[in-house]
């Protein structure tokens, strides 16, 4: 048997059939007050371009990190900026109530190995151990 996805209680068609002001009351207090003090014209724009997107596999590229993920957006790819280029990410529903900065990382990952170039010939020596 498979597990149907609820959240808080309401299943994903629920949460789709629910008004965004509804759907602020059941995601945690911090994204809560975001929604209820209104969307900027920059994610007003982004929700515009999924609801005219819905059925299609087009990506939406956005600079918007800071949108909180609605029930509409789900099954939706979306390219978001990190600063350097678009990380395309598929929303899914168990990414619910989070923002979309947080699936793509700013900072690339610190991998130390030998001396780049321009090292000096004390640094140049790489410790076995």
């Amino acid at each position: 048997m498979a597990v149907k996805f609820t959240y808080r209680g309401k299943t994903l068609e629920d949460l789709q059939k629910m008004s965004i002001s509804e759907f602020a009351e059941l995601i945690p207090s911090g994204e809560k007050r975001s929604l209820k003090r209104g969307i900027t014209p920059q994610q007003k724009k982004l929700l515009k371009n999924i609801r005219m997107r819905k059925g299609q596999d087009k990506v939406i590229r956005t600079h918007a990190r800071d949108m909180i993920i609605l029930p509409e957006m789900v099954g939706m790819k979306i390219g978001i900026h990190n600063g350097h280029e678009f990380i395309t990410v598929e929303i899914t529903s168990g990414m619910l109530g989070h923002r979309l900065g947080e699936f793509v990382l700013t900072r690339a990952r610190v991998r130390h190995s030998s001396p780049g170039l321009g090292a000096t010939r004390s640094s140049r020596s790489v410790p076995l151990k």
